[in-house]
């Protein structure tokens, strides 16, 4: 096992990592920016390194402050969190050339996995399906067309590097695609430094469903089970996730978890990844994408699992194998994760920034709380707007909800506004109580509240 590793990231993925890493007994290094230095994740440390001024891209994105910080403290490894260079292959690859480890899987994975032409490509080998669509990169607008043409409108633009819901674009017609092509590509050039886009055939409000898998360098891998991801804002952003998934069946899961993991080990994945599938409403499903990192609702998979992700990701990185078989993979209760954001749910979800000056959140049985702020903390403008992840355990998944209910009615927040209120009225919605969901809805929801004001 690692000695010492340097966390290179801030927030609750920050925290999380420290404690995966103390509990395993290996010294825990934290970087911050200016804005960051009385941050939790700071204190938890053995030790901190400040590598930059506010901004993220002179902090957390300055490649060469991050790398002269593990260089400095003498770390073993660097565990990336998800979000900054998590996905950075140039990143994985600079610290191999300085002989330290980097705590996901090979370069040549995230390669393989960040473009999402070649991850598709990939899965077609894998014999796993995919969405009807260009095969590769579409050249420009006449192209894009023809792709259209061939498949049937709706279709989705989408940004080759996208991520986070940016670079996508649907549309429904030739005028609605010459409308939004050079703003799709536009957003992707702002957003990722790549303009390359793929059409790939809209299917109309499915569920997103993804699985978890967990690969050792000895050549085991098994899947985790899946995680419920519709319920996601307008931009494709993912609000509350859950595991398992109330509609899949035990063939379905088999049949979705084994495609993850041919295609996984198809680009000799280890560590832990994500892989992504849409669920038709026939209960077809089709490869979306690889994340090759631990996911922001990693906790639901450990809730029901009992397998720490976070201390699995440095045990394997540092060589250990899993002493476990798919065989004993069993999935216990149901949890759910409801992402708390500082944001103005009546103000279009502007982001709030100030001073906390009240945090009293729930804790009783089967309630978990990931997050690095309290009361005193300032909310920065600088950084992504969430601020904790709670999640909920429950023997089924009626309990779950109504233990998720509970702990929002619980949670109060003050100083700065936050998205629990919404929250609070979308759990209690008649058709998210009974399971009804798919990614169309919160937009649906959210336009209910409207005609209701």
């Amino acid at each position: 096992m690692f000695e010492r590793v340097l966390v290179a990231n801030r927030g609750e993925i920050a925290c999380r990592i420290i404690r995966a890493c103390h509990d395993l007994g290996v010294e825990a290094v934290a970087i911050y920016s200016q804005a960051d230095k009385d941050s939790l994740h700071v204190s938890m440390a053995d030790q901190a390194i400040c590598v930059g001024q506010a901004t993220n891209t002179e902090s957390y994105l300055n490649l060469a402050g991050v790398l002269a910080a593990a260089e400095v403290t003498g770390v073993d490894a660097v565990h990336p969190g998800y979000g900054y260079f998590s996905e950075r292959d140039r990143f994985a690859e600079a610290l191999e050339s300085l002989g330290i480890t980097f705590i996901g899987p090979p370069v040549e994975a995230i390669r393989a996995m960040g473009d999402k032409a070649s991850a598709k490509q990939a899965a077609i080998r894998a014999n796993c399906p995919v969405v009807p669509g260009s095969s590769g990169t579409v050249e420009n607008e006449s192209e894009a067309q023809k792709v259209a043409a061939e498949i049937g409108y709706p279709v989705l633009l989408k940004a080759v590097a996208g991520g986070g819901g940016r670079g996508i674009r649907r549309v429904n017609s030739d005028e609605d695609l010459a409308r939004n092509w050079k703003t799709a590509q536009a957003e992707s050039l702002a957003s990722f430094g790549n303009d390359e886009m793929l059409v790939e055939k809209c299917v109309v409000e499915p569920r997103h469903v993804e699985i978890q898998v967990l690969g050792d360098q000895h050549g085991n891998m098994v899947y985790l089970g899946e995680r419920e991801c519709s319920v996601q804002n307008l931009r494709h952003q993912k609000i509350v996730e859950e595991a398992p998934c109330v509609v899949l069946s035990p063939e379905t899961r088999r049949e979705m978890g084994e495609a993850a993991v041919r295609v996984a080990q198809l680009v000799g994945y280890t560590n832990a990844g994500t892989v992504e599938f849409l669920l038709d409403k026939d209960g077809k499903f089709y490869f979306l994408e690889m994340n090759t990192r631990i996911q922001v609702e990693h906790p639901v998979t450990e809730q029901i699992t009992g397998l720490d992700l976070l201390q699995w990701q440095l045990k394997i990185a540092s060589g250990e194998k899993l002493p476990f078989t798919q065989d004993d993979i069993t999935l216990t209760g149901h949890a759910i994760e409801a992402r708390i954001t500082a944001q103005d749910p009546d103000n279009d979800f502007a982001p709030s920034t100030g001073l906390i000056t009240k945090w009293c959140a729930p804790g009783f049985g089967g309630c978990r709380m990931d997050t690095h702020v309290f009361a005193g903390f300032t909310i920065s403008p600088f950084y992504d707007p969430m601020i904790a992840k709670l999640i909920v355990t429950g023997r089924d998944r009626d309990e779950a909800v109504r233990k998720l209910t509970v702990a929002l009615d619980e949670f109060h927040v003050e100083g700065i506004c936050t998205n629990i209120p919404f929250l609070r009225r979308l759990v209690r919605h008649p058709r998210y109580i009974s399971g009804d969901v798919s990614t169309a809805f919160v937009p649906e929801f959210l336009n209910e509240q409207t005609v209701s004001v």
